[in-house]
């Protein structure tokens, strides 16, 4: 098939982060197939491309056990018919992209009646729940894979894979521009800048918030011309305001209408919760404290399965604790405010993570689009 024919790929990507990466991932797929039709489940960087999205992409934001049991129904009814109706239009390939507890098992029942499926984002089998590798391997004719170490983890398991870099790194410049972030977001250029950024889901804004908000209340008895600010999704917005209301900190603290990355580029430190954001933080230069707090359950089951100390990905990516992580009962404001505060006092520590954070920026810098175009294509033509 020449690249001006019509090709039909469906993709699901299940939250904020996922649909950056599918925004990115379509980039190299229309310059390689400019005909391109696409559709699944996404968000506004893959509707901006032309992607028909059959079910809002927020329906499936859902993290944590206890979380996920809560919305099952009805996460379990739209895998059910979106499946069927991937069987009736037969996609040439349809593409998972992270989200493995929803897609998994959709790729696996769809390559089992014929379907090519690519998973775009290896599960974190290195980190927690190693069993999952069965599940991949059963799930995905490819893995593309963000880390530079995880193919060779899933070809000793039988499972192809391809390293592709992460997308993300391609977008963050190796320099952030500090100063026109600042004039873009109306800042201070001399003032002390910390992000807040307590999450992109519902439950990760119930659980964290209120605790970031109340911390950054600490903050400013401490350091009162500090300026605060938090991009938020405008579906959270309404949710967010409430709770900086109830925690007294009204008009402290600038709501930007999402932009995380610029928040990210103008701050001196970052309060963030764990997640894909801490990695794009890293990728920022930007000195951070990572914080998470879930449902209690949740956490204890999840800890079960963990293999690793680290929960922050820069952590694990560098191996040891470059910057602290406050989780669970550990995460109270005042330990949240004193972590964070910590970074604007150390200059000599801040510059010398800057550093470890360009190494690994550069390890994952890669053409990713034209990459993962590659791997696709290789699957098709096998």
């Amino acid at each position: 098939m020449s690249t001006n024919e019509q090709r039909r790929f469906a993709l699901v990507a299940g939250e904020a982060s996922g649909d950056l990466l599918a925004g990115l991932l379509l980039d190299g797929l229309e310059a390689r197939w400019p005909a391109l039709q696409t559709a699944g489940i996404g968000g506004p960087r893959m509707l901006a491309h032309g992607f028909q999205s059959w079910w809002p992409q927020e329906k499936l934001a859902v993290r944590g056990y206890i979380e996920v049991l809560r919305h099952y129904a009805e996460i379990a009814g739209i895998r059910r018919q979106l499946k069927a109706r991937l069987l009736r239009e037969r996609p040439e390939l349809f593409i998972g992209v992270d989200a493995p507890d929803f897609n998994l098992d959709l790729e696996a029942g769809l390559r089992r009646e014929g379907i090519k499926t690519v998973h775009f984002v290896c599960p974190s089998i290195w980190a927690w729940r190693a069993d999952r590798i069965d599940k991949i391997r059963a799930a995905a004719d490819h893995v593309l894979c963000i880390f530079p170490f995880e193919p060779e983890l899933l070809e000793k398991q039988g499972v192809a894979a391809s390293y592709v870099g992460h997308p993300v790194a391609n977008v963050i410049p190796m320099t952030p521009d500090r100063a026109a972030a600042r004039a873009a977001l109306g800042l201070d250029p001399e003032a002390q800048v910390v992000a807040l950024l307590p999450g992109s889901r519902r439950s990760e804004i119930r659980y964290l918030a209120a605790r970031f908000f109340a911390a950054a209340a600490l903050m400013l008895k401490a350091k009162p011309k500090l300026q605060l600010i938090a991009p938020i999704l405008p579906g959270l917005r309404a949710e967010v305001e409430g709770l900086l209301q109830a925690a007294g900190m009204a008009g402290r603290v600038a709501l930007l209408h999402g932009q995380s990355h610029a928040a990210l580029a103008a701050c001196d430190v970052t309060l963030i919760a764990s997640g894909t954001a801490t990695l794009e933080a890293a990728l920022f230069k930007r000195p951070m404290v990572i914080a998470y707090n879930m449902n209690g359950l949740s956490w204890r089951l999840m800890q079960r399965k963990q293999l690793q100390p680290w929960v922050g990905l820069p952590n694990i990516l560098c191996r040891e604790f470059v910057v602290p992580e406050l989780l669970q009962e550990a995460a109270s404001p005042e330990a949240l405010a004193n972590a964070t505060l910590e970074w604007l006092d150390a200059p000599a520590k801040t510059q010398a993570l800057q550093q470890r954070f360009s190494a690994l920026h550069v390890q994952l810098q890669r053409d990713t689009p034209t990459l993962c175009a590659d791997a696709i294509q290789k699957v098709l033509e096998g």
